[in-house]
This record gives C-alpha cells, structure tokens and sequence, in this order.
C-alpha cells in the first residue's frame, strides 16, 4: 500500500476520533427517539458504519 492511501486511513481515524467525540455526541443526544431509537445510537452507529465502508473501499481499491 503506497504512502499516501495509508495516509487516507489515518486521516479517516483522526475523523472518527472527532466525530466520536463528546462535544459532538453531545449535539445529537435528545429525548426526541428516531424510529424507536435515540438519535445518538443512531449517530453512533451510522458513523461507524460509515468507517468501516470507507476503510474497505480504501483498502479494496489500493491495497498491493
């Protein structure tokens, strides 16, 4: 894997790290449910899901 896809992944963890941090988490947390679901667990896990999709693309397309 050349220098700069794994500098893609290390960028998409510094993201992660943010977007999973508690400021941020703490915007989306209400009492207001989405679907029967809080709305945090909802951003939580789409954020992580969205994670692992972008890290298979990067790793699919460019890995050698």
């Amino acid at each position: 894997m050349k220098k700069r896809h794994e500098q893609k992944l290390v960028i998409l963890s510094m993201l992660m790290l943010l977007a999973l941090n508690i400021p941020l988490l703490l915007l989306f947390d209400s009492s207001k449910p989405l679907f029967g679901f809080p709305i945090v667990y909802i951003y939580i896990f789409s954020a992580w899901l969205f994670s692992i999709a972008i890290t298979y693309l990067i790793i699919k397309r460019y890995y050698e």
